[in-house]
C-alpha cells in the first residue's frame, strides 16, 4: 500500500475542473487500496470522506506556513503529487517561492507532477504586465518540472511548452482528464427528463459547461439560426450558468422561449440522465476540443454525439478516430452544417456516439489515470 500525498489549491466543496479532479484521483487511488491524504486550502470538509482518505487544511496560502507544514509531513511520507496550476497557489499565479521549496525537495521525496496548465501566454502586443506574469509563471514551472520524477499533462499540447522550458529530454506522460459525471443507467430516469424538455418534438440538443463569454457568444450565434430552420428541435442548457444563457437567447429570440430549457444545478445522477437524455451535444470550445476538457469527457462517456471546434491545441487524436464532428474555431456555417448533418435520421448520430463511448473507455477513463500514477517504475530524473 502505498501512502499519497495529493497537492492541490481546489478540493470540494470548492467548484472547478481541478477540485473534480483531484476528488476523482483521490478515490481511485483508495478503491486501489492506497491511503490518500488531501493537503489544500479554503474550506474543507475534516471528515473522513471515505475510509482511508483524510483530507488537511493547510494554513496560509501556499506561502512560508504552508511550507513549514509541508516540510514537516513529506520528511515522513514517500510520495507526493502535485496537481499543478499557476493561479491556484496564490501569490497572484505568482508563487515563485512554493516553486522554489518543491525544487529544494527533490533529493528527498518522490515528487509527480500534474500540469492541468503550464504557464501563462507570453504573447507580442499584449500589455507588459501579462507578458511579466508569463515569464514568471514559466520560471515556476521549469522549477516544478526539475523537481519532479515523473511529469504527467492532462493534454499532449502542452509538451511542446514544457520543452522548450528545458526540459527536452525529460519523460512526459499525457493522462487525459477522465469525466466528473458517473454513468447511470435509469433508463426511466432518462426517459422522464425527455419527455420535459423533448416533448412533441424529434431531437433534443444539449450543450453542458460553464458558459464562458467565449461559449456564450458562439452559442448565440449558433442555436437562434438551428432553431428557426428546425422546427422539430430543442435546446438543453445544462451546467452552471445554464439559466442565464437561457436568458440571452429568450431576450433576443422570445419566439423560441419554449424550445430553450436550463434545469439549473442538478444531481450528478439527474445531470447523467439529462446528459443521456440528448441526441447531439453541441461543446465549442474557444482553443478546440482537447483531452483536459471535462464537458467533453462527460459526453464521451454518455455515447453522445457531438459537434465541437478543431483549434490550437487540439490534439491530433479527434481527427485519426473521428469520434467527433469538429468544426474550426470560429467557423459558425460549417458548425451549423454539421450539426443539421447530423440531425437528420440517418444513423449517422448514434454511429458517432457509439464511437465517443468506445474512446472514452478504451482511452480516457479513470482507470487509466490510476494505472499509469501507481506504476512503480516511475522514470528518472534527466533533466
Amino acid at each position: 500500500m502505498t501512502r499519497w500525498n495529493v497537492l492541490t489549491g481546489e478540493y470540494p466543496p470548492d467548484q472547478g475542473g481541478v477540485a473534480d479532479y483531484s476528488q476523482l484521483v483521490a478515490h481511485g487511488l483508495l478503491l486501489a487500496g492506497d491511503e490518500v491524504h488531501i493537503w489544500t486550502q479554503g474550506r474543507v470538509r475534516l471528515d473522513l470522506e471515505r475510509r482511508g482518505l483524510t483530507v488537511h487544511r493547510l494554513p496560509g496560502h501556499f506561502g512560508p506556513q504552508t511550507l513549514v507544514t509541508l516540510r514537516r509531513d513529506l520528511r515522513m511520507n514517500a510520495r507526493l503529487l502535485v496537481q499543478y496550476v499557476p493561479h491556484a497557489f496564490g501569490a497572484k499565479a505568482m508563487n515563485v517561492l512554493f516553486c522554489a521549496c518543491l525544487f529544494a525537495h527533490r533529493n528527498q521525496i518522490s515528487i509527480d507532477v500534474m500540469f492541468h496548465e503550464v504557464a501563462f501566454p507570453v504573447r507580442y502586443g499584449q500589455p507588459a504586465r501579462r507578458n511579466f506574469l508569463g515569464l514568471v509563471t514559466r520560471m515556476m514551472a521549469t522549477l516544478v518540472a526539475r523537481a519532479a520524477t515523473r511529469v504527467f499533462v492532462t493534454t499532449s499540447a502542452w509538451e511542446p511548452v514544457l520543452r522548450t522550458l528545458g526540459g527536452r529530454r525529460m519523460p512526459i506522460v499525457c493522462l487525459p482528464v477522465p469525466s466528473n459525471v458517473p454513468v447511470v443507467h435509469d433508463p426511466e430516469c432518462i426517459r422522464m427528463a425527455r419527455s420535459r424538455y423533448a416533448d412533441g418534438v424529434s431531437s433534443l440538443l444539449g450543450h453542458f459547461g460553464t458558459y464562458n463569454e467565449w461559449i456564450a457568444n458562439a452559442l448565440e450565434a449558433l442555436l437562434p439560426s438551428l432553431l428557426k430552420t428546425n422546427d422539430d428541435v430543442s435546446i438543453l442548457l445544462l451546467g452552471r450558468g445554464g439559466d442565464e444563457m437561457r436568458n440571452r437567447l429568450v431576450r433576443a429570440n422570445c419566439v423560441f422561449a419554449r424550445r430553450i430549457a436550463a434545469p439549473g444545478a442538478l444531481a450528478l445522477a439527474d445531470l447523467s440522465c439529462h446528459l443521456s437524455a440528448c441526441d447531439l451535444m453541441i461543446q465549442p470550445y474557444p482553443d478546440g476540443i482537447t483531452t483536459r476538457r471535462t464537458s467533453a469527457m462527460a459526453v464521451l462517456s454518455h455515447g453522445r454525439a457531438m459537434v465541437t471546434t478543431s483549434g490550437h491545441l487540439t490534439e491530433s487524436l479527434w481527427a485519426e478516430t473521428r469520434a467527433v464532428a469538429m468544426a474550426r474555431v470560429g467557423d459558425v456555417e460549417q458548425f451549423r452544417q454539421l450539426t443539421a448533418c447530423l440531425l437528420r435520421n440517418d444513423g449517422s448520430g448514434n454511429r458517432l456516439g457509439h464511437g465517443a463511448r468506445e474512446l472514452y473507455q478504451t482511452r480516457f477513463s479513470l482507470d487509466h489515470t490510476i494505472t499509469a500514477l501507481r506504476h512503480e517504475s516511475a522514470p528518472s530524473r534527466i533533466l
